[in-house]
C-alpha cells in the first residue's frame, strides 16, 4: 500500500508539473523512486493512475463541501451565503490548481468520475436553491434558474481564473463574484 500511495503522490506532482501529455509513466516511476515495472504492478497505464487521482480529488472536494454545509447554519445574509459558496469554490480550486486543471481539462474522464462530479453539483445546486428560495433579499423571478446560474458562474469563473491566471489576492476574485451575484439576485 505504501508503494501504491508513493506512486500516486509522485503522479500528482508529475501531472502538476508537466501536464497530462508529458506526464508519462516513466516520469512517474522515476519521481517515486521506483522502476517502471513496479509501477505497472499497481497500474496498467497513466490513465488508471489519473483516474484514481481524479476520483480522490473529487471525493475530497465533495467531502469539503458537505463539511461546510454541516458545520452549522449558513450565514444570515444573502451576501454571506454567496460569499460562503464562492469561498468553497476557491478553496476547492486553489489546492494544487495545476493538478485540478489537468484532471478537468486535459485528461480523459471516466463515466464514474463524471457521474460523481454531476451528483455533487446537483447536491450543491439543491442546497443553494433552497437557500435562495427562502431568502427575502432575492428578487429574481426564476429561482431554480438563478441557482443554476450562480453555480455555473462561480464554478466557471473560479476554475478559469484560479487554475490559469490566479491573482495574488484571491479575495479580489471573491469580492468581485459576490458583488456581481448580489446585483443579479437582488435587482
Amino acid at each position: 500500500m505504501e508503494t501504491r500511495q508513493r506512486l500516486l503522490d509522485a503522479a500528482a506532482r508529475v501531472f502538476s508539473r508537466h501536464g497530462y501529455a508529458a506526464g508519462t509513466t516513466n516520469r512517474i516511476a522515476e519521481e517515486a523512486g521506483h522502476s517502471i515495472g513496479s509501477l505497472y504492478q499497481y497500474f496498467p497505464n497513466k490513465d488508471a493512475i489519473l483516474a484514481e487521482l481524479a476520483g480522490a480529488h473529487a471525493e475530497e472536494g465533495i467531502a469539503r463541501l458537505r463539511r461546510r454545509f454541516e458545520e452549522g447554519a449558513p450565514p444570515n445574509s444573502l451576501e454571506g451565503r454567496l460569499r460562503m459558496c464562492v469561498r468553497i469554490a476557491i478553496d476547492l480550486h486553489r489546492d494544487d490548481a495545476p493538478l485540478h486543471r489537468v484532471i478537468f481539462e486535459e485528461a480523459p474522464r471516466t463515466p464514474e468520475f463524471l457521474r460523481m462530479v454531476h451528483e455533487a453539483e446537483e447536491e450543491f445546486l439543491e442546497a443553494l436553491q433552497a437557500l435562495l428560495a427562502a431568502d427575502p433579499e432575492v428578487t429574481v423571478a426564476d429561482v431554480p434558474m438563478a441557482a443554476r446560474l450562480v453555480v455555473t458562474t462561480v464554478e466557471g469563473a473560479v476554475h478559469r481564473i484560479v487554475t490559469h491566471d490566479p491573482p495574488d489576492d484571491l479575495e479580489r476574485l471573491e469580492n468581485a463574484l459576490v458583488t456581481m451575484l448580489m446585483r443579479y439576485l437582488t435587482n
